[in-house]
């Protein structure tokens, strides 16, 4: 395809981006089925270029960022907490999933080596961390699944890439034995682990010593795909190496960021994910013709394949729910022995755990990633995509409603232990000990009278509010309602003064700038 073409076909993908998240807001799906769906449809219009996703671009491109997104955002208390029920998912659930699969594909079909149906198992038995987080993000959790399941899908990739590489390899002809395997795999997680955190101190130091805001949200940009490829190139799990500086830099990013600096960053960063976040399921999409076509076409699939497809997913459904209610099941017999002081997720919370189990672009990454030679590809692909286009369409469109049904709500243990008031009024007092400090002089004289009445009544309005927070919170949109208000009112004169040639461009922008941030101290507050 020539260059220009190719940009041609960027530019359409971007706006088919936009035009289906509009159609998802409207029909209120998660914007993950939308995209596949779409991409899907797009991919057999007449005359539509035929996509050849690169596994390797593909892993490296999307998939460090995005899931330093996620370990960014994690909340490491809460993650260090139910550790042991993370890795019973990220590990345990995997390495159960990808034997019943395998164990599944090869009784389905006889003539797909055992080493290939252990490929297959791999490939799909991880759950994807963007395809859980583009659902997960629309629906409200208590606390703890919510960890649960978005520490699994940060760390099981590594579990499965790191069973798919032991699985080709054995079907390529290598001996591979479980000893050998097991420590190759520990070496993998920690030296990941090690490398993850020296690309966060790394990235602490040079953040600390650098003034420029560009440099720094550069820098905070590229950490991920740094993380990635030097824990690749050590022959460690990439995966584990940008969880964990993802970790890190979201620990250390209140202390070491300016206000300035995280506000151009955060937008920065918003956009980049959701157009790489977007950009992944619309190319899965467009991929499933070439695969159709490797696999003869949509009456060879319908013709043999249908069965086993449909054998795999069940099996791969089954195995999640067993794992997870077998591990409750096992915790309990651990809570009455006295021997685990964590509690059961209870069957509700299981099976809702259990239902969150899609599947997304490593799963397509890694089945592209088979060498040509390798026996059963064609079906293992087809399969890859079938499990990801059910997994996220079905699961992921039904999830919300399950979560109603089953009646799972956030409850009074979720909450943090100060509320927003108590929080607020905590950091109010702060403010006014140091205010009260800066604004007097050595002898006590008041120097900034205004600034220490300012403080002081706030302080005391937060005192001696009785309301509740619920009143407390329409007490203060109602105020923030009339800043902004004001605000808008005064953006309005500045344009019609600029507009009249009365102010230059300067003036526009160093006002205009005021007020962008006082707009968004109130909507802040106000939020």
């Amino acid at each position: 395809m020539h260059p220009a073409a190719t940009f041609e076909l960027v530019l359409g993908m971007l706006g088919a981006v936009l035009l289906l998240h509009w159609l998802a807001a409207r029909l209120r799906w998660p914007p993950s089925i939308a995209l596949l769906i779409g991409g899907g449809l797009l991919a057999f219009l007449p005359g539509a270029p035929r996509v050849a996703l690169d596994p390797d671009l593909v892993l490296v491109l999307f998939v460090p960022p995005l899931l330093a997104d996620g370990a960014w955002n994690a909340e490491v208390a809460r993650f260090r907490r139910h550790l042991p029920g993370i890795l019973s998912l990220a590990i345990g659930a995997v390495l159960f999933s990808t034997l019943i699969v395998a164990w599944v594909a090869h009784w389905a079909l006889p003539s797909l080596p055992w080493a290939a149906c252990a490929a297959l198992g791999a490939i799909v038995a991880p759950p994807d961390a963007i395809a859980a987080r583009t659902v997960l993000q629309r629906v409200e959790l208590p606390r703890r699944l919510e960890t649960l399941l978005e520490g699994e899908s940060l760390l099981n990739d590594a579990t499965g890439l790191v069973l798919f590489r032991f699985a080709v390899a054995a079907a390529m002809g290598a001996q591979v034995g479980p000893g050998a395997a097991a420590g190759r795999f520990l070496v993998l997680i920690l030296g990941g682990i090690a490398v993850g955190l020296a690309v966060g101190l790394v990235w602490s130091l040079i953040v600390r010593r650098v003034r420029d805001e560009v440099l720094i949200i550069t820098c905070t940009a590229l950490s991920s795909w740094c993380a990635y490829l030097a824990g690749e190139t050590l022959g460690v799990s990439g995966v584990i190496a940008v969880v964990t500086s993802g970790l890190v830099l979201g620990w250390q990013q209140h202390v070491v960021f300016s206000a300035a600096t995280r506000l151009r960053g955060t937008s920065f960063w918003q956009v980049m994910i959701f157009l790489l976040e977007a950009s992944v399921f619309i190319l899965i999409g467009f991929s499933l013709r070439a695969i159709l076509v490797r696999a003869g076409g949509i009456e060879a699939v319908l013709g043999g394949l249908v069965g086993p497809l449909l054998a795999i997913l069940l099996a791969l459904t089954l195995a999640r729910f067993a794992w997870i209610f077998a591990s409750d099941a096992l915790l309990v017999a651990l809570r009455r022995l006295g021997l685990a002081r964590e509690r059961p997720l209870g069957a509700r919370c299981a099976t809702v755990i259990g239902w969150a189990g899609m599947r997304g672009v490593v799963t397509l990454a890694a089945a592209l990633t088979l060498p040509e030679t390798f026996p059963g590809r064609d079906f293992i692909l087809l399969a890859a995509f079938g499990v990801i286009l059910v997994t996220v369409v079905v699961q992921g469109s039904t999830l919300g409603l399950l979560i109603r049904w089953m009646g799972v709500r956030r409850t009074a243990e979720d909450a943090a232990p100060l509320d927003l008031m108590a929080a607020e009024q905590a950091m109010m007092r702060a403010q006014l000990a140091r205010v009260e400090n800066l604004a007097r002089d050595e002898d006590g004289t008041v120097i900034h009278p205004q600034l220490l009445r300012r403080y002081t009544a706030r302080v005391r309005a937060g005192e001696q509010f009785t309301g509740s927070t619920e009143e407390r919170v329409q007490a203060i949109a109602s105020h923030f309602d009339i800043i902004i208000a004001a605000v808008a009112a005064g953006r309005a004169e500045l344009v019609r003064l600029h507009r009249a040639n009365r102010i230059d461009n300067a003036t526009l922008r160093s006002l205009e700038l005021d007020l962008d941030l006082e707009e968004l101290g109130a909507e802040s507050a106000k939020a």
